[in-house]
C-alpha cells in the first residue's frame, strides 16, 4: 500500500512521491520565542516527530527544518517588560525550547534562527518590490499589495475580500493600499534592533522570515510544509504568495499537512481563563512518554482534548504496554513445537496500513494492542515459542522507534516523580496520624496502578494490573 498524505491544498488523500526520489525536505514552522512553550506546540512537533520517524523507518531521507522566530513585536514587548535586549530574551527562550523538546524525545530537527536570514530576507523583499508585488509606505514599512497575486488565499480557500477581514497578526497601517496587505520590512523605530537595507534600517516581517529561510535550504520548491492548523490563514497563504511570486513556480509546496487543535477542558487554552499549561508544568506531573501516547491515540488533523483523567488513561494505556513488554521478555518458557501462528507479520500489516494512510496513529496503536491481547492469551497458555517471543519484543521496538514510548525503560518509571512525591506524603501523614489523608492517598495512588505496603523499613510500592 503506499503511503498517502492528507494535502490541505488538495483538501485530499494524495501518494506521497518526493521531488527527488528517496530525499524529503520537510518544513514546519517553530515557534515564536519570548515566553515558555505550551502543550499545544508540545502536540504539533511530537505528531511531526513520528511523521519524520516513520518515513526514516521506510527508507526516506528527512531534512527536518524547523525555523525560531527569534525577533517579533510579541518579543520586543516581553523584553521592555523585563527591561532585556530582545535578542538576548528570545535566546534564552530558544534555549528553554529545545530543552522542552529533548525532554520530548524529539529529535532530528534543523533549527533556523530568522535573525540568521537577514541578507536572505532583504533579497526577497527586493524582488518583490523590483516584480510590483510590494510596495512602500514612508516611514512605515515595505508591504505584499494582495490584489497582485491572484491566488492568494488557495490554501485557505479565502479570497482577497475575505482575507480583507483578517485578524490575526496582520500588519495595521491605515496607509495600506489593501486592508490585508501584510508587512515584509518594517522600518526601525527606537531602541529596537535593526539591520541596513535598501529602504533604511529595520527589521524583517513575519511571514517573509520562512520563505527566506526555505529558500536558502531548500530552493523555490520542496517536499513538505507542516504546522499547527491556525497557520494556514494568514501564515501559509502569505508564504505562498511571496515564493510564488519570487520565483514564478507553482506549487511552493507539493504536501501541506496541519495538526489539529489542542483545547484543554473543552476551552482554547489561555491565561485569561487559568488553562494554560506549558511543557514544563506538563513534565512536573508526567513522564513525556504519557503525553506522546496521549498525542498518538487522536489523529494529528483532529482536534483533542486535554484532560488530566484522560491523560491518566493514557499512563494506564502505557502501563499495560510495558507490562506486556516486561512478560515477554521474562517468560522463559519453551514450547516443544513452534506454532506458525504468524502474528507479528499481521501486527506489522495493520501498523504499516494504518500508517500510510495518513499517519493514522490511533487505528496503529490499535493494532498493537490487538497484538497484546493476542499474545496475552498464548502466553497464558504456553503456546509461543522463543524465536516468536523475540520477533514481537523487536517489532515492538521498531514501533517505539517512531512513537518514542521508552518501552525499553522500565514501567515502574511511568509517572515516577508523582508517585514518589505521593508516597512520600501519605508517609507523612502517616508518621503525623493523619489517617484520613493517608487513606485518600493510598486510593488516589491505587487508581494510578500503585498498591503501597507499609514494613517495617519503610513503604513499599508495588505495580497493579
Amino acid at each position: 500500500m503506499p503511503l498517502k498524505l492528507y494535502n490541505t491544498l488538495s483538501r485530499k488523500k494524495e501518494i506521497f512521491k518526493p521531488r527527488k526520489d528517496k530525499k524529503v525536505q520537510m518544513f514546519v514552522c517553530g515557534p515564536t520565542v519570548y515566553d515558555y512553550s505550551h502543550i499545544g506546540h508540545a502536540r504539533t512537533y511530537i505528531a511531526f516527530d513520528a511523521i519524520t520517524k516513520y518515513l526514516l523507518s521506510i527508507g526516506y531521507d528527512v531534512f527536518y527544518l524547523q525555523n525560531i522566530t527569534d525577533l517579533d513585536d510579541k518579543i520586543l514587548i516581553r523584553a521592555k517588560e523585563k527591561k532585556m535586549d530582545p535578542l538576548e530574551l528570545s535566546r534564552e527562550f530558544a534555549d528553554i525550547y529545545f530543552e522542552d523538546m529533548k525532554s520530548l524525545n524529539i529529535r532530528r530537527v534543523e533549527y533556523a534562527f530568522a535573525t540568521k536570514y537577514i541578507k536572505a530576507i532583504i533579497k526577497q523583499v527586493e524582488i518583490l518590490m523590483k516584480k510590483g508585488y510590494a510596495y512602500e509606505i514612508k516611514s512605515d514599512g515595505i508591504y505584499y499589495d494582495l490584489k497582485k497575486f491572484k491566488d492568494y488565499g488557495k490554501l485557505s480557500r479565502r479570497s482577497i475580500k475575505q482575507a480583507e477581514d483578517a485578524v490575526s497578526r496582520i500588519d495595521e497601517s491605515i496607509k495600506k493600499r489593501n486592508k490585508g496587505d501584510f508587512c515584509l520590512w518594517k522600518f526601525a523605530k527606537p531602541k529596537e534592533p535593526k539591520w541596513k537595507s535598501p529602504w533604511g534600517y529595520g527589521r524583517p516581517g513575519w511571514h517573509i522570515e520562512d520563505t527566506a529561510i526555505t529558500e536558502t535550504h531548500f530552493g523555490s520548491q520542496y517536499d513538505i510544509h507542516g504546522g499547527a492548523r491556525d497557520l494556514i490563514f494568514p501564515h501559509h497563504d502569505s508564504e505562498i504568495a511571496q515564493m510564488e511570486a519570487i520565483s514564478g513556480k507553482k506549487p511552493m509546496v507539493k504536501y501541506w499537512l496541519h495538526v489539529g487543535f489542542l483545547n484543554v477542558q473543552g476551552k482554547k487554552m489561555s491565561k485569561s481563563l487559568g488553562n494554560f499549561v506549558t511543557i514544563r508544568d506538563l513534565l512536573n506531573k508526567y513522564e513525556p512518554e504519557i503525553f506522546r501516547m496521549f498525542v498518538f491515540s487522536t489523529h494529528y488533523r483532529s482536534p483533542i482534548n486535554f484532560t488530566y483523567p484522560l491523560l491518566d488513561q493514557s499512563r494506564k494505556s502505557l502501563e499495560r504496554v510495558y507490562e506486556f513488554v516486561d512478560k515477554i521478555k521474562s517468560n522463559k518458557k519453551e514450547v516443544s513445537t513452534r506454532l506458525d501462528l504468524k502474528l507479528v507479520t499481521l501486527a506489522k500489516k495493520e501498523f504499516t496500513r494504518y500508517m500510510e494512510n495518513d499517519f493514522d496513529t490511533p487505528r496503529a496503536l490499535g493494532s498493537i494492542f490487538n497484538l497484546i491481547r493476542k499474545t496475552n492469551k498464548l502466553l497464558d497458555r504456553n503456546k509461543l515459542s522463543t524465536k516468536e517471543k523475540k520477533q514481537i519484543y523487536s517489532f515492538l521496538l521498531g514501533v517505539d522507534q517512531i512513537f518514542g514510548l521508552g518501552l525499553k525503560k522500565k514501567k515502574e518509571t511511568v509517572d515516577n516523580k508523582q508517585i514518589k512525591k505521593l508516597v512520600q506524603e501519605r508517609e507523612q501523614a502517616r508518621l503525623a496520624k493523619n489517617w484520613a489523608k493517608a487513606d485518600e492517598i493510598r486510593k488516589k495512588l491505587k487508581k494510578m496502578g500503585v498498591e503501597v505496603r507499609d514494613t517495617d523499613k519503610g513503604p513499599k510500592i508495588k505495580y497493579i494490573k
